[in-house]
């Protein structure tokens, strides 16, 4: 079933993590659409091409202040904007558990902010400042990578996309590749790849990626006795309403 969705992320390589779930519903008619808070000059190149893979037609850079978000007026104005522009049936973003746990920049806040933006795109607030565009309650929210799914998607049709799409970050996997070199053991490093020390900084951030990817999908999957191999985790927010028990 295609549906209009919005991803709302922090940094850029989320987009391509719910990668799954945007070219699924791309690729059966829908409308998927990302913004983005925090994203380099560089990396925005990086992401408009992972889009394009990934059948993203809208991507927003928001350009808020590393390691300064709050819920100023004009944040909030800048995303409830782009909700009421894209008028989304689901919004993807980060899990509030996660979030939390996660030590990277910026994420509190911005948990906070996406929620509050979300809960403001629906009612009267900042109409002065787009007249334009009217209020648009938003149904359904998932959080990705989340501590405790209660929902999956199967990856099988797409996995070629997203594998694809993460290519695109060579900015990230270059960064990544710096990080593993520093935080991993020799003996580490050779379990991953046993040339690892042979490879680009970009690659060894690639290989420690893809790793961790089919590490995650298939837990989420095969592991969890799921029907499907490699499955993307989600957790919706809220009470599931089905009209029916589903298979």
């Amino acid at each position: 079933m295609s549906q209009r969705i919005l991803f709302i992320g922090v940094y850029g390589m989320e987009m391509v993590e719910c990668g799954g779930a945007l070219a699924i519903n791309a690729n059966s008619g829908g409308r998927s659409f990302a913004s983005i808070m925090l994203a380099k000059d560089e990396m925005k190149a990086q992401l408009r091409r992972a889009a394009e893979v990934l059948g993203v037609e809208r991507i927003d850079f928001n350009d808020f202040e590393r390691g300064g978000i709050d819920l100023r007026r004009e944040y909030k104005l800048a995303l409830v904007r782009v909700i009421r522009e894209t008028r989304p049936d689901i919004i993807i973003t980060q899990d509030p558990e996660h979030s939390f746990d996660d030590l990277d920049p910026d994420r509190r806040p911005a948990m906070l902010l996406i929620l509050e933006a979300i809960a403001l795109a629906g009612r009267d607030f900042g109409l002065e400042s787009m007249p334009e565009l009217a209020p648009h309650p938003v149904p359904t929210i998932y959080y990705m990578s989340p501590k405790h799914p209660n929902c999956c998607i199967s990856l099988a049709d797409v996995w070629q996309q997203k594998e694809e799409a993460m290519d695109c970050l060579s900015a990230q996997m270059s960064y990544s590749g710096e990080h593993f070199t520093e935080r991993l053991s020799a003996a580490e490093q050779h379990a991953l790849h046993p040339r690892f020390t042979e490879l680009s900084m970009q690659e060894r951030g690639r290989e420690v990626q893809r790793a961790m990817d089919r590490a995650l999908y298939l837990h989420t999957g095969l592991v969890s006795h799921s029907r499907y191999a490699l499955a993307e985790p989600y957790r919706r927010h809220g009470m599931m309403e089905l009209q029916a028990l589903m298979v």
